[in-house]
């Protein structure tokens, strides 16, 4: 995928940051390439989940908005949900064929951000949808080792009752 050197008003991407759906509306009626990419790789589908945009995310996902693709360090939309904590999106995101198992440039999954992060609800929602909890990071690190790390003791508990 080719990357889009975005202003930062361009159009397409100021609506998805704001969360303002009919403006999105009308740029994606009027041929607007929703997969676009600025120079860190962002697309407007990453912007609207970071936003915590649920009704522009869901437009965009409509629209045909790629959920996996990577930014520059290779994290996604996901990824971007589980550090900030935004449950209903992530459903969305996974709903829409979100990967659960991509790693980044790190070799972190949206698993091992949303057990960083404390976002257990999270943790247990890729869990009952599959997500891997033996992928190791590049410090040879997995989610469980995450928890513990950080004294997520509710992850923990999770991560041993599978």
């Amino acid at each position: 995928m080719s990357f889009y050197s975005a202003q930062t008003n361009d159009p397409l991407f100021d609506a998805a940051r704001q969360g303002d759906v009919d403006h999105l509306n009308q740029l994606i009626s009027t041929t607007a390439n929703v997969n676009v990419q600025n120079d860190k790789g962002f697309t407007p589908l990453v912007l609207a989940v970071y936003g915590g945009h649920l009704e522009a995310t869901q437009l965009l996902l409509d629209a045909k908005a790629d959920v996996n693709v990577q930014d520059v360090a290779g994290n996604t939309a996901l990824m971007g949900v589980c550090f900030k904590g935004y449950r209903e999106i992530a459903e969305l995101l996974i709903q829409f064929g979100a990967d659960l198992n991509l790693q980044n440039k790190n070799g972190s999954t949206a698993l091992m951000f949303a057990t960083m992060f404390g976002q257990n609800e999270l943790v247990k929602t890729m869990l009952n949808r599959g997500a891997d909890p033996s992928i190791r990071d590049a410090q040879g690190l997995t989610a469980l080792d995450i928890a513990r790390q950080k004294g997520n003791q509710e992850a923990i508990r999770l991560f041993e009752n599978l």
